[in-house]
């Protein structure tokens, strides 16, 4: 049988052990959220510049020797 003062060591490990995982908890949570900010973000920007696309831009192929500077 244990001694009560093995069943204490017992007990405190696992509550270091569940503050431990509390607080990675903690951390993997704030890093979704910072993820989700970002990918928020990015579809913000990712509207404003489809909308700044003029129309059928996408669509039309484009001419690379067009492009090409004058001293070409």
């Amino acid at each position: 049988m244990d001694h009560p003062h093995d069943t204490d060591q017992r007990l405190t490990e696992l509550e270091i052990k569940a503050s431990y995982s509390d607080e990675l908890l903690e951390q993997l949570n704030m890093t979704i959220y910072r993820q989700q900010q970002q990918i928020d973000a990015l579809l913000q920007e990712l509207h404003r510049l489809r909308q700044q696309m003029p129309e059928g831009g996408s669509a039309a192929p484009r001419n690379l020797r067009d492009e090409l500077p004058p001293h070409y």
